[in-house]
C-alpha cells in the first residue's frame, strides 16, 4: 500500500514558476515508477511526466517538455514537478501518481494523491 500526498500548488501569474511536491509513505518508495497527471476544470485527467523507479528514465507530454521537470528524491520518499514558465492554459487539479509498471503512467495508476489546485491567472 502507497500512500501520496501532493502539496506546493497555489497561484502564480504567467510566467511564473512552482515546484510541486509528493511525499509517499512506505519503505517500498524506491521500488514505484513516479508520475504527475492534471485535471483542467471540465476536462478528462491528463499525463504530464513520469518517472522510472531508478529515476534514469523521464518522459513528459509535449505540452510541458522544455518548462517541467520530474525528478525523485528516494531518501525523503518525494517526487517532484519543478514547472518553469507556467501559463493559464496549465491551470488544474495535480494528481501524483504510483505504479509498479512504468508504462501504466502514461493512462493509469494503482496509487492516486488527492490532488493539489494550481492556477495560473494571465
Amino acid at each position: 500500500q502507497v500512500q501520496l500526498v501532493e502539496s506546493g500548488g497555489g497561484l502564480v501569474q504567467a510566467g511564473g514558476s512552482l515546484r510541486l511536491s509528493c511525499a509517499a509513505s512506505g519503505r517500498t518508495f524506491s521500488s514505484y515508477a513516479m508520475a504527475w497527471f492534471r485535471q483542467a476544470p471540465g476536462k478528462e485527467r491528463e499525463f504530464v511526466a513520469r518517472i522510472s523507479w531508478s529515476g534514469g528514465r523521464t518522459d513528459y507530454a509535449d505540452s510541458v517538455k522544455g518548462r517541467f521537470t520530474i525528478s525523485r528524491d528516494d531518501g525523503k520518499n518525494t517526487v517532484y514537478l519543478q514547472m518553469n514558465n507556467l501559463k493559464p492554459e496549465d491551470t488544474g487539479v495535480f494528481y501524483c501518481a504510483a505504479d509498479l509498471n512504468l508504462g501504466r503512467l502514461a493512462t493509469e495508476a494503482d496509487y492516486w494523491g488527492q490532488g493539489t489546485q494550481v492556477t495560473v491567472s494571465s
